[in-house]
């Protein structure tokens, strides 16, 4: 029985999702994502990733992942990247993937701070497995029976693909950074019927943040004291994509090497419905080397329970190559410690 009941949950979830584009609870970490603009910003070559299980306590599980590079050419003003994005809900075998190419152009605005328009041209995937799922195309209702094929209206190829344009404007220095992003220009239509048209919304955010510093403290590594560098941060990341909105906000605390970080989404809602989604806590760490490592993990607020839905589990995972810092100055790198 409790399995019918999550079944019944997922088929909810699912029109909403097919829609929607995937979130991630360290939007900070997932930079490239969040905003096109943010390629080359820290006028250096990064490598990253980032992975998300959600609800693992659920039997059918939506997992998604991010996975980028960017360059900054000191020459041209400008940033390139490439990103991958990913996502796969069991239920239905739904698969989402993209590939994008980004540019961005820096227009210097102050001593420190900095202007930055970008772009991001995609080619997108969709891919889906009705076999275990029940379609309204199935249901006979005057007969009371379920057809065991979904009918004439549904396409044979259960594979999709698609153009797709982001662009993205940001604001920074090094205390501070504002940025807005609009994602899905073209509207590339998802629908599975041959007569139906299912056009992705756009996604729409402004996201910002800033950093105070800190009394900086020492670390004794036996020979000598190492200057520790102590900041606070706040952001928020504000979004919104066809019916629905979300805000997430929060803080970090860093403490060289660590980072503690609590988050909360949600929004305060005046049509009467709940919309508290989330409490988020985050442990990571920043190394010189330029290895940035950060988990969360999602708390959850809403109806749906924690316990029933297990929350879910977030990594980041970031290479910074700080061998180019010394030959290029100071590294203006907008937000957090990622």
């Amino acid at each position: 029985m409790r399995k019918i009941f999550w079944m019944l949950i997922m088929l909810l979830y699912v029109p909403l999702l097919k829609a929607q584009d995937i979130q991630f609870s360290q939007f900070y970490a997932a930079s490239m994502y969040l905003n096109p603009a943010f390629a080359g910003s820290a006028e250096i070559t990064r490598l990253g990733l980032n992975f998300r299980n959600q609800w693992p306590s659920i039997d059918q599980s939506f997992i998604a992942y991010s996975a980028y590079l960017d360059h900054y050419f000191e020459d041209y003003n400008s940033g390139v990247g490439l990103i991958v994005n990913g996502s796969r809900e069991s239920f239905s075998n739904l698969q989402n993937n993209e590939v994008g190419i980004l540019y961005t152009y820096r227009l210097r605005i102050g001593e420190k701070s900095f202007l930055n328009f970008g772009v991001q041209g995609s080619y997108g995937l969709r891919a889906a497995a009705f076999d275990e799922v029940i379609l309204g195309t199935q249901l006979d209702v005057d007969r009371g029976v379920i057809s065991p094929s979904p009918g004439s209206g549904i396409i044979d190829d259960r594979q999709t693909s698609f153009i797709d344009l982001h662009s993205g404007l940001l604001f920074y220095n090094d205390k501070v950074w504002f940025g807005i992003s609009s994602h899905h220009l073209t509207q590339p239509d998802l629908s599975y019927l041959m007569d139906g048209y299912d056009g992705l919304p756009r996604k729409y955010s402004a996201h910002g943040g800033v950093r105070f510093d800190l009394k900086p403290g020492f670390i004794n590594d036996y020979f000598n004291n190492t200057r520790q560098e102590r900041t606070v941060s706040f952001a928020f990341n504000y979004k919104r994509q066809g019916f629905f909105d979300q805000l997430d906000i929060g803080s970090e605390l860093y403490f060289e090497p660590i980072i503690l970080g609590l988050w909360y989404r949600g929004l305060p809602s005046f049509n009467g419905l709940p919309n508290n989604d989330a409490l988020i806590g985050l442990v990571g760490f920043s190394l010189q080397n330029g290895l940035d490592i950060g988990y969360s993990y999602d708390f959850t607020l809403s109806k749906l329970g924690w316990r029933n839905s297990g929350g879910a589990h977030e990594l980041s995972i970031r290479y910074s190559f700080v061998n180019q810092i010394w030959n290029k100055g100071l590294n203006y790198s907008p937000g957090f410690r990622y």
